[in-house]
């Protein structure tokens, strides 16, 4: 039975992995910051990003996204923030969408809700992860400028 079990879960994995862009995901790989958080009306309005804290706390954050296993972890650094770090878990489409959802420690089976963001210019050394959220009735494009460490 467990056999089985194991076999049905590697057929559903290897399935996945064909809507999965492999060379974005490579390309992440590694140790990288948030250099800057942007959006329009930022010196108006605030808004709380991943449901973790204020957006501008994210600049200055640690990520590390391992690509073989779409783990990774990501760590608030500014000290006028909460302190708040996490495992992640990861992928990007072929579509460019980067799907990620924050563990806080539980199995990412188990975590239910996760956020859908667009990746952008990605090079070697930064890529843009991009949220809309909705402000006032208006939806906003939060821009996360990643730079590799």
């Amino acid at each position: 039975m467990k056999k089985l079990l194991s076999l049905c879960m590697l057929v559903v994995l290897f399935a996945s992995c064909g809507s999965l862009d492999q060379k974005a995901q490579v390309g992440i790989k590694g140790n990288w910051t948030i250099s800057n958080v942007s959006y329009p009306g930022s010196d108006y309005i605030k808004v709380t990003s991943f449901d973790v804290a204020d957006s501008k706390c994210f600049v200055g954050s640690s990520w590390n996204f391992i690509s073989n296993n779409n783990k990774g972890t990501m760590t608030l650094t500014n000290s006028s923030c909460p302190a708040f770090s996490s495992p992640i878990v990861w992928t990007v489409t072929k579509e460019g969408t980067f799907n990620l959802k924050i563990t806080e420690g539980e199995k990412a089976k188990r975590v239910t809700q996760g956020y859908i963001l667009q990746i952008r210019n990605q090079t070697e050394s930064s890529f843009q992860l991009v949220d809309n959220v909705t402000v006032g009735g208006k939806t906003v494009e939060v821009t996360y400028q990643f730079s590799k460490i």
